[in-house]
């Protein structure tokens, strides 16, 4: 019972110093928040709050903040992740339904996640390591000419111009593009690689120079990692105003914003299905950015996680409203991969 009304005295103060950026005190609380207590009652739940390392006086004043320690057992105690308003859930379907390929998909993600949030949005591109081939297309354009078009899980389209050096005809590039696709379709990279590179030897002679041209040029396309450790970052505009914590959690932010692989360890290991992962202050890898808390998941079609995304930003954060929009933003992003949508 009384550690009950504890939780909920700390959860009033994680939610009213969100709300106002302000200590909150015992008055306020009594005020605001239908505790069906004392105010007496509350200040001792606060002194209790206060030797257990919940909360802390950060000056002289009557109000308290709340702590790391504080913040993780809000986070935890969530009974849930709250369902998004249909406002927000017609503002995602609304901007990403429009994305014209994957690259434009991530954008909108980062755009949208620091809408939503009012944090700064990080969106990891999917990673070509983990896919596998969803297809392979051989387009002839001359006799001698094909496009090799490779399509993967993560709905990242590769093509590539192959000069044959010899013609092809039509029924030959016909069954080329079947034993391609017999090789590689369904497979992961590494594995379609070593598939591949077998079919010259399986032709008949007049067709392994052929052949070996287009999986060279398979090859190529599929170990093309330029995206492996590539992330979009959006709103950071949205630090400005955590003002009165620039030199202790903006400032630090702002410079990790520049490195790439800082990002990357800051959202940590893509988490596959509805796991959302927290990480508050002092929990992330980097001390220097201890008053930093990350919001993050992963996405990727049919439950397996190609990359991250989340948010990140000052521990004075909104985590069930953030919370939310990480895992909506995922699961919509998820199913336009599997949708395979271009």
């Amino acid at each position: 019972m009384v550690e009950d009304r504890r939780l909920a005295v700390l959860r009033a103060i994680v939610e009213d110093y969100v709300a106002t950026e302000e200590p909150v005190g015992s008055k306020a609380l009594v005020e605001r928040h239908s505790l069906g207590v004392s105010p007496a009652t509350v200040r001792n739940d606060m002194a209790a709050l206060e030797d257990e390392g919940f909360i802390h006086q950060p000056h002289t004043s009557a109000g308290r903040v709340p702590t790391d320690k504080g913040y993780r057992l809000f986070v935890d105690r969530l009974t849930g992740v709250k369902p998004m308003s249909a406002a927000e859930r017609r503002a995602i379907t609304t901007l990403l339904d429009g994305a014209v390929d994957l690259d434009d998909v991530v954008r909108r993600s980062v755009r949208l996640l620091s809408q939503l949030t009012r944090q700064v949005a990080i969106v990891q591109y999917p990673t070509l390591s983990r896919s596998t081939v969803r297809h392979v297309e051989l387009v002839s354009l001359t006799p001698t000419r094909v496009m090799v078009i490779l399509i993967l899980s993560t709905g990242r389209v590769e093509q590539r111009l192959v000069d044959l050096g010899a013609e092809i005809a039509d029924e030959q590039l016909a069954d080329l593009r079947t034993r391609v696709n017999q090789a590689a379709a369904g497979e992961r990279i590494a594995d379609a690689t070593v598939a591949l590179g077998r079919l010259p030897d399986e032709v008949v002679p007049e067709t392994a120079v052929i052949t070996r041209e287009v999986v060279t040029a398979l090859a190529e396309a599929m170990s093309d990692h330029r995206n492996d450790a590539r992330v979009a970052v959006g709103g950071a505009a949205n630090l400005a105003r955590f003002g009165d914590n620039f030199d202790t959690a903006v400032r630090p932010l702002l410079e990790a914003l520049e490195e790439h692989v800082v990002l990357l360890k800051l959202l940590g290991e893509a988490t596959s299905g509805d796991a959302v992962t927290v990480r508050i202050g002092h929990e992330g890898p980097y001390s220097e950015l201890s008053s930093t808390s990350v919001v993050a998941t992963g996405y990727g079609p049919a439950d397996q996680a190609f990359a991250t995304l989340g948010v990140v930003g000052p521990t004075r954060m909104d985590y069930p409203g953030s919370m939310a929009a990480v895992r909506a933003v995922a699961r919509y992003v998820s199913r336009i991969l599997d949708e395979g949508h271009q």
